[in-house]
């Protein structure tokens, strides 16, 4: 038997025990005028008296304090059951403009009406990350830095400041603290099934939503400020998330179908996974997503815990061990320093598809942002949502029991694990230099179309004649491009003319399409990436300054607007012109041909490496320097020239020394 089939849970005896035993072990009747006054506001201190201690230290006592408020969970919950929606809203609306995502909280409202037990899990996830979005605005009010975990917003003196202490150990009970219900981490990690939650805690939290509302209005007032809710999250560049094909109605019904065969799904999680796929189908994108992804988890886990033999750790942690998450099954060793086998079950490329949609900096890191509610849920973006269940299609295919052969196959899988197999990163460092050096070229590509003025004017103009020193600076950089072509694929490279734009265009290109690992890059390679893509930023902002500087001089020359200095000043950059793109396009071929050869800077010692690191930093302050002396304000170009000559010569007496990366292979 698969261990997909015989696991029937994913929560360990005391976890379960805390989430589906202890609240319903007072079986008394608790009234919910209690804590509900006629007006309808939230009796806080009625609700904050069910909260126990320890005697030892006065912290929260989770267990006594889950148990006492269990029947008061329930009693809120047939409370709610006995409304109309049209009631609610009339009672309870008002209160969650707090939140800025009053609709959600009247969406969790008509889920509890229905109980349908994934509708429930889903509410909880999406009222969670709402919260935490609206409880990092309040705290603001008075802090600066928001914190980043759940856990620490809700034990900051800030919110206590607001809410009152009482008031936030109520909610550490139900969310943020291992030691609780810890109802976000269990379910956004993908540890409870959908029977698993009951609806009243769901509820509450509804419930205590409201009440925070009516606190948060109070000290709004008596402080007479204004809640500001920090702007959504906004995926830009969707075309760079574009992986796979578009899915149509019929590969979403095969999904369906392999939901049922695969070993990569646990039966118990099945719900979930088909709840995904309708809410794709019905084009609630956020929805698909919200559930997917933590069933991704799930099924990552159970590979990861086959793989490194640690079948303990597809159970919750205990509050006082580690969680099994993305972040441990993505890393490259387990926390006993031994080396995570699931990078060598998974491959490369679904790794690096991992870690570009849900780690990378500069990746959509869609988990983290859904989790902690910092994207409108409205407005998420199919696109995205395409690219995760089209992945998950791919891992059903590949993981199961079952011969998959058929499947894989069918003319809307076959092409979707293609995709998969042949995934390259698009978000570490590596890949976004590639991506700054193809731009950057394209930007000094356009130089020659500029407008510019006749040659014969450059030549009258006093210190122009001849241009010696830039034909001086052009032969140099011809020499050290000479003495690096061995290095370089030899289809880009010309003996005769080692500085043509086309050949240097094509060099870049065939160089960017280089294939470069960039899972688990060492320390002095990250080192390196960064000074390099500081590099590329500059060279491309000294492109654009000229490409403008050029366009308005131009104008101006033409409108005869241009004062004599102006004139003079001018005609120098169009000079400058001549040496620049042939030193700029020298910078990027050193660059990508560094980047190419990048893993092999951890064969430098300690000394050669430090020096090679203080190379690279003043090609960085040449650049620096550039985009001073080229800006409009500045237009430097006598200084362009000498700077320019004294960093050809380090750059050559660097090559001469043999100290590139390039010149290790040899």
């Amino acid at each position: 038997m698969a261990l997909s089939d015989s696991v029937t849970t994913c929560l360990s005896l005391p976890v379960h025990y805390l989430i589906c035993k202890v609240g319903f072990e007072k079986k008394d009747t608790y009234d919910i005028n209690n804590i509900l006054s006629e007006n309808g506001e939230v009796c806080w201190q009625a609700v904050t008296e069910h909260v126990c201690y320890l005697e030892s230290d006065r912290s929260v006592d989770y267990i006594k304090s889950i148990r006492s408020l269990g029947p008061v969970c329930e009693s809120v919950y047939l409370h709610f059951k006995s409304l109309t929606k049209e009631q609610f809203v009339i009672q309870y609306a008002l209160w969650f403009h707090w939140t800025n995502c009053t609709e959600l909280f009247i969406e969790v409202f008509d889920v509890l009406q229905h109980t349908q037990t994934t509708g429930v899990a889903l509410g909880l996830m999406k009222l969670t990350s709402c919260l935490e979005r609206a409880l990092g605005d309040v705290y603001l009010l008075i802090g600066k830095d928001c914190p980043f975990l759940l856990r620490d917003l809700l034990a900051s003196e800030q919110l206590a400041v607001v809410f009152g202490q009482a008031v936030m150990n109520v909610l550490r009970v139900f969310i943020g603290s291992p030691y609780g219900l810890n109802l976000r981490n269990v379910l956004w990690h993908g540890f409870a099934s959908p029977k698993e939650i009951p609806a009243k805690y769901c509820a509450m939290l509804l419930f205590l939503t409201a009440g925070l509302g009516q606190l948060l209005q109070v000290y709004l007032l008596q402080n007479k400020c204004i809640l500001v809710h920090r702007p959504y999250v906004i995926f830009i560049s969707l075309e760079e998330l574009d992986v796979f094909p578009d899915l149509n109605h019929e590969a979403v019904s095969i999904a369906e179908e392999l939901v049922n065969l695969s070993s990569f799904v646990l039966k118990t999680m099945i719900p979930f996974w088909m709840a995904a796929l309708t809410a794709f189908k019905q084009s609630r994108y956020a929805d698909c997503v919200i559930l997917l992804l933590p069933q991704l988890e799930v099924g990552l886990r159970l590979l990861f815990t086959t793989a490194n033999k640690c079948q303990n750790r597809l159970l919750t942690a205990e509050s006082s061990a580690l969680y099994t998450t993305f972040d441990e099954m993505l890393a490259k060793h387990l926390d006993n320093e031994e080396v995570n086998q699931l990078p060598s079950v998974l491959e490369e490329p679904a790794m690096e598809f991992l870690w570009d949609f849900l780690n990378h900096q500069e990746g959509p890191r869609v988990r983290d942002r859904l989790s902690h509610g910092e994207i409108d849920l409205e407005a998420f973006p199919r696109e995205v949502a395409n690219q995760i269940v089209a992945f998950a299609i791919t891992l059903l295919c590949r993981f199961s029991d079952e011969d998959m052969f058929a499947f894989k196959e069918h003319m809307v899988i076959k092409p979707l694990m293609n995709c998969a197999s042949c995934y390259c990163s698009r978000f570490h460092p590596i890949s976004r230099l590639k991506k700054q050096v193809l731009e950057c070229m394209k930007s000094i590509h356009l130089w020659p179309e500029l407008p510019t003025v006749p040659e014969e004017h450059v030549q009258t103009i006093k210190g122009l004649e001849g241009n010696t020193e830039a034909s001086t600076l052009i032969f140099m950089i011809s020499e050290i491009l000479a003495q690096l072509q061995q290095y370089m694929p030899q289809n880009c490279c010309s003996s005769d003319d080692p500085i043509n734009k086309v050949l240097t265009e094509r060099l870049l290109t065939e160089l960017c399409d280089t294939r470069i690992c960039t899972l688990y890059s060492p320390r002095p390679v990250l080192e390196i990436l960064v000074v390099l893509r500081k590099i590329s930023t500059q060279c491309h902002q000294v492109s654009e300054q000229v490409i403008a500087s050029t366009k308005l001089r131009y104008k101006q020359w033409m409108n005869k607007t241009l004062r004599s200095r102006q004139r003079h000043n001018y005609l120098r950059m169009l000079s400058s012109m001549k040496f620049l793109s042939p030193v700029l396009r020298l910078i990027l071929v050193l660059m990508t041909v560094e980047l190419v050869n990048i893993h092999l800077v951890c064969k430098k010692n300690s000394s050669d490496y430090q020096q090679y690191l203080k190379f690279l930093k003043s090609v960085l302050q040449y650049t620096e320097n550039l985009v001073t002396y080229t800006s409009p304000e500045k237009n430097k170009w006598d200084e362009t020239l000498e700077l320019t000559n004294k960093t050809l010569i380090k750059i050559k007496r660097i090559s001469d020394r043999k100290l590139m990366l390039m010149q290790l292979t040899t």
